[in-house]
């Protein structure tokens, strides 16, 4: 799951193929970015762990299946506290119901508390979500990008494009959502693979200073000092 927004990643042919590390099922898909592939994409990397072990560290109380979807009408404002300030996103159950329905019920439970960005590519995107190997203080840097929450869910249709402070599911292929998730820091020319739930309401200069955190570079490009998600609240209207 990954996307390259370089304020108009359509000059990026790589981006095209980025694949946001995000996680389905117990098996996730690590981040597919310009390397490894010709394009760039939000991807989960897929995971040898078994599907049972894929909730391990989750939150009691949090979905152990996917949770029912947003209605269509529905909104509601998520905040990520991080390390570095605030990001408050506005999930649309009209953008993707079942993601957007997924990602609140995460949030709600405390799945994202303690969960750093991984993945971080300056003028292309920012990725967390891994609620398996990513949560602080246990990341397990050998499969960090490739957790998920123990299930996976179908992909809903993306019908707008991937703009700067666009929020949108990493997978490792068609259906395999799970938690992982980016955000856009730039206009990014993806394929419509990835599922927009919602998008950055304030704290885009957050998310602009994570991006540009040291990272491994490359497709994976890994945090070197990864900034976590200290706590995820949710408002409702």
């Amino acid at each position: 799951m990954n996307l390259a927004p370089a304020h108009r990643l359509a000059a990026l042919a790589l981006v095209a193929a980025v694949a946001l590390a995000a996680c389905g099922g117990g098996a996730t898909a690590a981040p597919i970015m310009p390397s490894g592939g010709p394009t760039t994409a939000p991807t989960v990397a897929p995971s040898d762990a078994p599907a049972t072990q894929a909730a391990a560290g989750m939150p009691a109380g949090c979905p152990t299946s996917p949770p029912p979807p947003m209605a269509a009408d529905a909104t509601a404002t998520v905040t990520l506290a991080t390390e570095k300030g605030d990001i408050v996103i506005e999930v649309k159950g009209s953008l993707a119901p079942a993601a957007a329905g997924n990602f609140v019920a995460l949030a709600e439970c405390g799945a994202y508390d303690g969960v750093i960005f991984h993945r971080v590519m300056p003028n292309f995107m920012v990725q967390s979500g891994d609620v398996q190997y990513g949560r602080k203080p246990n990341v397990d840097e050998a499969l960090v990008g490739t957790g998920g929450p123990g299930y996976a869910f179908a992909d809903d249709p993306v019908t707008t494009p991937y703009l700067r402070g666009t929020v949108a599911m990493a997978n490792s292929g068609p259906d395999t959502n799970g938690s992982q998730f980016f955000i856009c820091v730039a206009d990014v020319a993806l394929s419509p693979d990835y599922t927009i739930f919602g998008s950055v309401l304030s704290g885009m200069e957050v998310a602009d200073t994570i991006s540009t955190g040291p990272s491994t570079g490359g497709q994976e490009s890994r945090a070197l000092e990864p900034v976590a998600i200290t706590k995820a609240t949710v408002t409702r209207p």
